[in-house]
């Protein structure tokens, strides 16, 4: 009985040692076999949420691998079965399961784009948002304080919080992940920026330079003049002077505005018209770039307190009350009396 026993010990022994070398010998083979995709397979997507499961079994569907099964423990040998990315990859012939699963790690991704323009506002940012073919869209119908909200900052108000640049993202990107990092981003600037800032300037608060820094890129048509616009406004604010800034009152009157400012609509009283109001808005106007911030925080160094365009994109700055309303003469009246 006993040699009976050690008979089937060493039988059971031997198939175990059988299986288990088939099976690496099967791992191995399918380790380095290099796929060969269909055509219509030659880009895969891995979706935000799916395992090692749901996307081998995904692929063998595709042609792409042969044993979904084998995928699994390959990835769960070389531990990686959690560390895959949501985004689209490329497949090409030759790859090995094992280069697809290093370039699942790995995230390279295909990558896509999206530029947010600098003085967009940020209704027009969420409309170039929505009308994104490759994010995920939902925050469809939601109000300005939901979006804050589900973004994970309430009680903000969302105008100039968001970094205007270009964003490249994986498919997949949901409107909200792009939003908050829009917006992580705009607070780098800004706090960095605040804390390199000149002295005695009359702003109390980075959010104040956001303010400020949207008035200017609205105001600039020549990039080179944002510090001598910063500096006429920065003026303004130590004399208590008011801004008296067209781009204000075009923000307030919302979508009254119909692309011509009137001599009522100076007269319009909004929290936005700095012809009636001293200081600062209470909100940014606009999504300000990098050089816009800088400028609010490094005006120039001048006592020009007005400007007005020539109408070629730059201005013409004077000291004076005299000198601006000839300049206005000149540039704006055709040499007309005012």
């Amino acid at each position: 009985m006993t040699k009976l026993i050690k008979i089937l010990i060493t039988w059971v022994l031997l198939g175990s040692f059988l299986i288990i070398a088939v099976l690496v010998f099967q791992l191995l083979s399918f380790q380095h076999n290099a796929i060969n995709p269909p055509p219509e397979a030659t880009v895969f997507q891995i979706k935000p949420g799916s395992n090692i499961k749901t996307i081998a079994q995904e692929m063998s569907l595709q042609k792409i691998i042969d044993d979904p099964w084998l995928f699994i423990l390959l990835a769960k040998l070389k531990g990686v079965e959690t560390r895959v990315r949501a985004g689209e990859y490329k497949l090409e012939a030759g790859q090995t399961p094992g280069d697809l699963l290093d370039t699942f790690t790995s995230g390279s991704s295909i990558q896509y784009s999206l530029t947010v323009i600098e003085g967009w506002s940020f209704r027009q940012m969420l409309d170039a948002i929505a009308q994104d073919p490759v994010l995920e869209h939902e925050l469809a119908d939601k109000t300005d304080q939901e979006i804050m909200a589900v973004i994970g900052y309430p009680d903000q108000h969302p105008e100039g919080m968001f970094f205007p640049d270009t964003y490249r993202f994986p498919r997949g990107t949901s409107d909200i992940d792009f939003l908050r990092r829009a917006y992580e981003v705009m607070q780098q600037h800004l706090e960095r920026e605040w804390s390199q800032r000149d002295g005695d300037l009359p702003l109390k608060s980075s959010y104040e330079a956001l303010i400020l820094a949207s008035i200017i890129e609205k105001e600039t048509g020549a990039a080179f003049e944002r510090p001598l616009i910063a500096a006429v406004f920065t003026e303004r604010l130590r004399r208590n002077m008011r801004l008296q800034t067209d781009p204000t009152i075009i923000y307030g009157l919302g979508e009254n505005f119909d692309g011509n400012i009137r001599f009522r609509d100076l007269k319009k009283d909004t929290p936005y018209n700095t012809y009636l109001r001293a200081g600062l808005t209470p909100t940014p106007i606009a999504l300000p770039g990098l050089d816009a911030i800088r400028a609010a925080l490094h005006p120039a160094q001048t006592k020009a307190l007005y400007f007005v365009s020539k109408g070629d994109g730059t201005h013409h700055f004077s000291e004076t009350l005299e000198e601006h309303n000839a300049a206005v003469q000149r540039y704006q009246l055709n040499g007309r009396a005012n």
